[in-house]
């Protein structure tokens, strides 16, 4: 539910801040759409968390500099001052010390990382079941710093689609078919064969050289390094009494077509890991060709170091209150600062993009196509790279 604060913060002006919660339904007012980037207007949220035995026995400023470094210490510092943050509903001096399970609230201005401006286009609509055409660079539901810029976010205030429930996962940068069931049975129905092995999934890519005519198996272990946020093919000695770190990953791939610079392949996945085809198309020596993680090892070390708005919400905001406030005073002459309010004590404005978001990001040249199971197939039209003319 919607909640209201008076404005304590000194600078914030009279009247009352409208502070939103998950409850609050995306509306097509909130999207500001901008050089082909779809933008979220920024917006008043609260965070919720209890208190791990790990922070038990800090101070809350320090609890929130060291586990949650987007934004400097004295921010934290400030937001306590003023009640931005609040331990079980109350303010507390900076020097508090917190204990365990009790629950620390961080009201904050919120900015949502753009996405690529097209639509998610409704390809089928069912009584409870949904298909939908995913755009590159739209994450499906809520996470991490997306919550309005979500394919579920997006159909809620477009069309007036909820409850939604996603029964597969495409990464944020993939595009292609999404099934989404429309009520929790559904999505439970579509859960067990999908755990059962019955549904079948099937992908497209366009990689570099030209891929070999014949189907090509690779068996190769997955090992996702999380803190990394990228995978590796991982081979298994059978003759070695070792363990290995990684997952059993299997994907078959067909060569549909090649130019003789590029070659666009049928993927199709017997398991499902963190960026599995993406990895063992790297492993066949044929990666995808636009794809900056796994292209190269010095593409993948320049993608390491290039901040995306993957990386944005590791990089800590080190803005001082004279650079905000030098911020806001240049903001007064763009346009894009006409369309929300800025927060004096936001570490993100006047930008409507969080910081750390560099704006030059493209979607993957991976592609889901079909999924189909017992008595069912749903499929998705190719994407204007498919074609190698």
């Amino acid at each position: 539910m919607t909640s209201k604060r008076k404005r304590g913060e000194e600078g914030m002006g009279e009247g009352e801040i409208v502070w939103q919660t998950p409850a609050n339904a995306p509306q097509r007012c909130d999207y500001i759409f901008h050089n082909g980037r779809r933008h979220v207007r920024p917006y008043y949220f609260e965070f919720i968390a209890h208190v791990k035995n790990r922070w038990a026995g800090k101070s809350v400023v320090d609890l929130f500099t060291e586990e949650f470094k987007g934004r400097p210490y004295e921010y934290y510092v400030d937001a306590v001052k003023c009640g931005r943050i609040q331990v079980d509903g109350e303010m507390v001096p900076t020097s508090y010390i917190v204990k365990t399970s009790q629950k620390i609230s961080h009201f904050l201005h919120r900015h949502e990382p753009p996405v690529m401006a097209l639509e998610v286009k409704i390809l089928k609509e069912e009584a409870d079941v949904l298909t939908v055409y995913k755009p590159a660079s739209v994450p499906v539901h809520p996470c991490g710093q997306y919550r309005k810029n979500t394919v579920v976010g997006i159909l809620q205030a477009e069309h007036g689609l909820a409850p939604l429930f996603p029964i597969h996962r495409l990464d944020r940068l993939v595009s292609g078919l999404l099934i989404i069931a429309r009520n929790a049975s559904k999505a439970d129905l579509f859960r067990q064969q999908i755990e059962s092995g019955l549904v079948k999934k099937q992908y497209i890519a366009r990689v570099v050289g030209v891929f070999p005519e014949e189907e090509q198996v690779v068996d190769v272990h997955i090992n996702y390094n999380a803190r990394e946020g990228r995978s590796t093919a991982e081979m298994v000695d059978s003759c070695k009494d070792t363990m290995a770190k990684g997952k059993a990953a299997q994907t078959k791939f067909t060569c549909i077509s090649s130019d003789g610079v590029h070659s666009i392949v049928l993927c199709e996945p017997v398991t499902g890991r963190t960026h599995q085809i993406r990895v063992h198309l790297q492993y066949t020596g044929y990666p995808i060709a636009n794809d900056a993680l796994y292209l190269t090892k010095v593409a993948s070390g320049r993608s390491m170091e290039k901040t995306t708005a993957d990386r944005a919400a590791a990089i800590s905001a080190s803005s001082t209150a004279h650079d905000i406030e030098e911020d806001c005073v240049n903001a007064r002459k763009e346009n894009s600062s006409e369309d929300f309010r800025i927060d004096p004590m936001c570490t993100n404005c006047p930008n409507l993009a969080p910081k750390g978001y560099d704006g030059e990001e493209e979607g993957l040249w991976l592609h889901c196509v079909r999924y189909s199971g017992p008595g069912w197939i749903y499929e998705c039209p190719y994407p204007e790279w498919a074609s190698l003319k």
